[in-house]
């Protein structure tokens, strides 16, 4: 029997505030997806320094890179939806490529084999972020828009709190053979292309006859208020580079390399822990005041990070570091939702998503040359900084009504 597609706004959901099964589909997609990176990301630093003999500049210049790549291909995959009016094949086509770059990792012997999966999973994930945020927008109902977008995060770092557990699991079963997890990625990574394929279904597009016709220029005419977002999360994102440094900072605290990942579970957990409830609750009380209380916890989780000699110092910043992506990760993508006709959303999430990726490279990349020059403190110490500057510049905006 054919399944009904649906609607982009049904009164019942409205009332009863129920998630739609797309936004639970597309959560799940994104738990078996980063189960599948986690695997490989959590134990890729100490296998890139380790194994192949990578400096820590060369590691943030790898993490940096593979960001960028993926920016240059978020705008255009926007652009792509919002022409077509059809985001789902671009999801396909962005995870389909992200689940393939899953069997280099594991037969990569050299740092060129690894900066080519790296590509490919970054260009899968610059494809599929901007068609799967407009999905979500589409079926979401404005009033619970801030939860649905909540609750794709939460579900994410389940996946994020479960694939470094399996990495430890894995890796004390397996003697500390890293290949041999990076082979296990593959199977979470398949699992989620089915549900993709098979369970997440885009509105109808009926009402599409009543958009204004699509013209590339005024794609590129978007509102000051998503212009404003875009400034916003571009500064946060400069403020916080790749959890990759997190990771190495495990080692000077204390931790053996089979017990890495573990800083990953902390942190994910608790950022999905705060994830849904945070977006629920911005629905209600308005997105800039909860997103001053991310900011705050990044500085904290900075100084703590910088001065964490001991495993109890570090799991504190770490949880903080979590509690920073609880509130501010779900709560951006509603807020560009939120200021975006529809006509435009894969637009304004491929502008988002392009700004930030190009602060990421920038961020990632100095403070690998901050690590390498002036020693490990100084990357979170600027990080702190940044944080302060980021949450002068956000008070001073002041609070958004209620959406």
């Amino acid at each position: 029997m054919p399944r009904q597609q649906e609607s982009a706004a049904s009164p019942r959901d409205v009332a009863t505030r129920r998630i739609p099964p797309t936004v639970w589909a597309l959560g799940l997609v994104s738990l078996l997806m980063d189960i599948s990176s986690e695997l490989i990301q959590t134990l890729l630093p100490l296998y890139l320094a380790a194994e192949l003999g990578v400096s820590v500049l060369a590691i943030g210049f790898i993490e940096g890179l593979s960001v960028a790549i993926a920016t240059a291909t978020r705008l255009f995959s926007g652009l792509l939806a919002d022409w077509s009016r059809r985001n789902k094949p671009l999801a396909i086509a962005g995870y389909g490529l992200g689940a393939l770059s899953r069997l280099i990792f594991p037969l990569a012997t050299s740092v060129d084999q690894i900066v080519l999966a790296k590509a490919m999973d970054r260009i899968g994930k610059g494809i599929r972020s901007t068609p799967r945020d407009a999905i979500i927008a589409a079926v979401s109902p404005p009033e619970i828009r801030g939860e649905s977008f909540g609750l794709r995060k939460s579900l994410d770092t389940v996946g994020g709190f479960l694939g470094p557990l399996i990495a430890i699991l894995a890796m004390t079963l397996m003697a500390g053979d890293i290949v041999s997890v990076f082979w296990i990625a593959t199977i979470p990574a398949a699992l989620a292309m089915a549900v993709l394929i098979f369970a997440v279904h885009e509105p109808k597009t009926g009402a599409a006859a009543k958009r204004p016709a699509f013209r590339l220029s005024r794609s590129f005419r978007l509102n000051r208020a998503v212009w404003g977002v875009i400034g916003i999360a571009s500064v946060l994102m400069l403020a916080r580079f790749s959890e990759a440094f997190v990771l190495l900072k495990a080692l000077e605290a204390g931790f053996s390399p089979s017990w890495v990942p573990l800083s990953m579970v902390v942190m994910h957990a608790a950022y999905g822990l705060t994830a849904w409830p945070v977006g629920r609750r911005s629905d209600r009380i308005g997105r800039t005041g909860l997103l001053i209380w991310s900011l705050m916890f990044l500085m904290a989780a900075h100084l703590t990070l910088a001065f964490a000699g001991s495993v109890s110092v570090y799991i504190v910043g770490t949880v903080l570091w979590g509690l920073h992506m609880g509130f501010s990760q779900g709560l951006l993508g509603a807020m560009v939702a939120d200021a975006t006709p529809d006509d435009l959303k894969g637009s304004a999430f491929g502008a988002f998503n392009l700004a930030t990726g190009v602060v990421v490279l920038a961020g990632n990349t100095a403070a690998g040359w901050l690590w390498q020059s002036q020693g490990s403190q100084a990357p979170f110490l600027v990080g702190a900084g940044l944080s302060a500057a980021a949450l002068a510049l956000l008070a001073a905006r002041g609070r958004s009504p209620p959406s």
